[in-house]
């Protein structure tokens, strides 16, 4: 995953009514109606948020009936975990450029954190 497709996924991953959705529909599929009353909000707001999850690819939809269920992409949540444990690691890929965090420097006579 470049770190273009990953900031993608983290920006979408930064809407809590996505994260909520992700909760949900990794326990079942659920259609919009569904999502929208436990959400409490819109079928159309639910609609949008679907969206940008699947263009994500972080959920998949599946046809039944006149009904569409979502369900989350098991594949495409491991495969962005993955990409953050090579951003945030200590086995950090080149292209992500080197490590951003340093949990402390350490100057003479103190001990490393």
């Amino acid at each position: 995953m470049t770190p273009r497709e990953l900031a993608r996924i983290c920006k979408c991953l930064s809407a809590d009514t996505r994260l909520r959705l992700l909760r949900l529909l990794k326990e079942q599929t659920l259609c919009v109606g569904a999502l929208a009353r436990r959400l409490r909000i819109t079928p159309g707001a639910v609609s949008q948020h679907l969206r940008v999850l699947r263009e994500a690819g972080l959920v998949v939809p599946e046809k039944r009936g006149y009904f569409v269920h979502y369900r989350v992409d098991q594949q495409g949540l491991d495969q962005w975990l993955s990409a953050l444990r090579e951003v945030f690691g200590s086995q950090a890929r080149p292209e992500y450029g080197p490590p951003a965090f340093f949990l402390a420097r350490t100057t003479k006579g103190e001990k490393d954190v």
